[in-house]
């Protein structure tokens, strides 16, 4: 198998209407995957979604679906955690429609918590949003909990990686453009990206590291904050590069899915990823 590449919603130039004309679009670049977006909540309706779904499968897109943003697995109130429940579960029902494999969800924020105080809080909600989800039907999607690249954010790549073990069907969503900017650009090149892809190998095992779900764009970033806005490739001010980790994905002969986010350029930003994918040796 080889590496599926793809954008996070339509491109600015998606000479569409609707995003059921997606998938035919995307294959006609020579694209194999999308990602639809529902961070700013889940309106799409069965029908829609179950349309986009017949489109992925006659042109051969694998479909992922991220979860609504204001998701927080690390706020103890229990009002709260009922909502994300909700608000996860109703996502892997819109997967469910489309024949979307995967759920991306964001970890939470720390609110003024320590790291670990944060993390002992959505270890427990992860574990009863798995729960709702297999009591809803849910339990063959798989639940991507994201690395995030605020600094005030749960989730860099240890903390994700936390998260992952307390189930098989959890993959890390690993956002190397959100790790970049949280490390206030330091995980960058060559060694940087062995060393991250040798860490998701570490915990999860090599059959779970070798599928991780990904996303990539060049990111801006504050040294107070971290990630302040994302970029197109051909920004030049910041990064990451994505020629590094292409490379080694590819020596590794993994097959993750990659995501790109670019700021409408992802269309075209996804297609350099899989040619520097291809051109380092994997077809």
């Amino acid at each position: 198998m080889s590496a599926k590449f793809g954008p996070a919603g339509n491109a600015g130039n998606f000479p569409f209407k609707s995003s059921v004309q997606a998938p035919g679009w995307l294959s006609s670049l020579g694209l194999d995957a999308y990602e639809y977006q529902c961070g700013k909540g889940l309106s799409i309706r069965e029908e829609t979604a179950r349309m986009l779904g017949s489109a992925a499968r006659e042109h051969g897109i694998s479909l992922s679906l991220h979860a609504p943003y204001f998701i927080n697995l690390a706020n103890p109130d229990p009002a709260s955690l009922k909502k994300t429940v909700g608000y996860i579960v109703a996502a892997c029902q819109a997967a469910d429609w489309m024949g979307a494999g995967r759920v991306v969800i964001h970890s939470g924020a720390l609110m003024k918590r320590t790291r670990r105080e944060a993390m002992d809080i959505a270890v427990p909600s992860l574990r009863e949003v798995l729960h709702a989800c297999d009591g809803a039907g849910y339990g063959h999607i798989a639940l991507c909990p994201e690395t995030m690249g605020k600094l005030n954010q749960l989730g860099d790549l240890d903390e994700v990686l936390e998260l992952c073990t307390l189930d098989a069907r959890l993959v890390p969503t690993v956002d190397f453009g959100h790790l970049y900017a949280r490390s206030l650009g330091e995980l960058e090149g060559h060694e940087a990206c062995a060393r991250m892809l040798d860490r998701i190998q570490a915990v999860l095992g090599a059959d779970r590291a070798r599928r991780f779900h990904s996303h990539f764009s060049k990111i801006e970033f504050t040294p107070k904050g971290g990630e302040k806005m994302h970029l197109t490739f051909d920004q030049q001010a910041f990064g990451p590069d994505p020629a590094p980790l292409m490379q080694e994905v590819a020596r590794r002969g993994w097959s993750p899915t990659f995501i790109c986010e670019s700021a409408g350029t992802q269309a075209s930003d996804a297609l350099t990823m899989k040619r520097l994918y291809q051109s380092a040796g994997h077809p």
